[in-house]
């Protein structure tokens, strides 16, 4: 378990790695790495291309952490085999009969005064 656990948490930081990556890679006005490649113009061959990819990228990465730390907490979340079992409750020895009951009285709560009008 501890294993799955690791694993997941270690796939988890590896795309939080990349999503990071791809997104400092983006321009927001529109430049980023799509400029660097392709020029200015967006008219240019291949460049709306390079955004299209950047931004499914940083989508999907974002759903793969999402779905990860989602089955690591439905991994992490059910209770082991190992766990220790409850112990039996054991039962009181029966009591002694006893010749007259002991007296319990009860008293009726106080219930505070109402204030005068």
């Amino acid at each position: 378990m501890d294993t799955i656990f690791t694993l997941l948490m270690v796939l988890v930081m590896i795309a939080s790695i990349l999503l990071v990556i791809i997104v400092m890679a983006q321009n927001p006005k529109g430049g980023g790495l799509s400029s660097t490649f392709g020029g200015a113009s967006p008219a240019q061959f291949g460049v709306q291309r390079t955004n299209d990819f950047m931004e499914k990228a940083t989508w999907t990465l974002g759903a793969v952490i999402i779905v990860l730390i989602l089955i690591s907490v439905v991994i992490t979340g059910k209770p082991t085999a190992a766990a220790p079992a409850q112990q039996p409750v054991k039962k009181e020895a029966p009591a002694t009969k006893q010749s007259a009951p002991a007296a319990t009285t009860t008293t009726p709560a106080q219930l505070p005064a109402a204030p005068a009008k």
